[in-house]
């Protein structure tokens, strides 16, 4: 029995639909088929019923459902607390960040703080396609930072006793497309309009969850055409000329200073996002500590500046 087979279950029972699981564990449908039927086999009995749609545990699936979590929590315990050891003698901050911010933002961060801190030993635990894959990472202790978009409606489940946050900024995600001939949008997105041509995240994403509000609100005919969890990939997919998506601004600058993109909507379309970095209330390790007052300092603004504009810092 590997323990790769039980994660491969909880996300299975947790998503219901093989294609999805396939997606968060990151490996084909035909693979997390294959290993949950070797589990099946190694257990002696069917775990989920295949015959139902969506799919749902059998009876034996439920049973050894929390026995499969016992499992894992016990061996990502004794993990986890081997890997303190290492990182508290190498003074290493673990981070869990979204892979957008993690091109984006994240050196200019550290950058900022190794101005008052001196160099920094970082660390990105394995990243999570799914927004709630990575927010897990820091509810499990198996990181010190979460770094994150978040919004009011889509915010990380994160128990408010447990964690705090800091608000470091904001970002836009905006949609859109290749140039025609004219300079106007070649995939244009207007509410109305024949169906659009979508690039879209999926469902577990941040922006997938924020942009199905956006639909939602302002009902719209779509074509989705392709999906990718990752920004990174729907803009390689806009700049081949497959249709429209939704990528934050920070990740297309240069393409929009020189014409390789352009907006495909009005900034009507355009939905918001705070940036914001999570962590643990309880007491860390002296690194995460220092880190943390680094970053509420660096947060403040300067007797000078405009009370008015003065940039957002800490959540209580």
């Amino acid at each position: 029995m590997e323990l790769k087979w039980l994660e491969d279950m909880l996300s299975l029972s947790t998503t219901l639909s093989f294609s999805r699981a396939a997606r968060e564990r990151n490996i084909t449908q035909s693979a997390l088929s294959r290993r949950i039927k070797q589990l099946e086999d190694w257990l002696g009995s069917p775990l989920f019923d295949r015959s139902s749609y969506p799919i749902r545990l059998t009876e034996a699936g439920r049973t050894f459902l929390p026995r499969a979590q016992d499992i894992l929590r016990q061996v990502q315990g004794a993990r986890q607390e081997l890997r303190q050891q290492h990182e508290d003698a190498a003074e290493t901050l673990v981070f869990s960040t979204l892979n957008t911010l993690s091109l984006t933002y994240f050196p200019s961060l550290i950058r900022r703080l190794e101005e008052t801190l001196g160099p920094l030993k970082t660390r990105f635990c394995d990243q999570r396609s799914s927004f709630d894959g990575n927010v897990a990472l820091l509810d499990r202790g198996e990181c010190d930072f979460l770094l994150t978009y978040a919004h009011e409606a889509v915010s990380p489940e994160l128990d408010p006793e447990r964690f705090t946050y800091r608000r470091l900024g904001s970002e836009r995600a905006i949609p859109v497309s290749i140039p025609d001939g004219n300079g106007a949008p070649l995939h244009a997105f207007r509410c109305g309009d024949a169906p659009v041509r979508l690039l879209s995240y999926g469902s577990s994403t941040f922006f997938a969850r924020r942009l199905a509000l956006l639909f939602a609100e302002r009902p719209t005919p779509l074509v989705t055409v392709y999906e990718n969890p990752m920004s990174v990939g729907l803009k390689a997919m806009v700049l081949a000329g497959r249709g429209v998506a939704w990528v934050p601004e920070s990740l297309v600058v240069e393409e929009l200073r020189s014409g390789q993109l352009v907006p495909a909507a009005d900034t009507s379309w355009y939905v918001s996002a705070e940036i914001r970095i999570y962590r643990a209330r309880q007491q860390g390790r002296l690194p995460v500590e220092q880190f943390w007052a680094a970053l509420a300092e660096s947060s403040r603004p300067a007797k000078s500046q405009n009370p008015g504009r003065a940039p957002v810092s800490a959540s209580a």
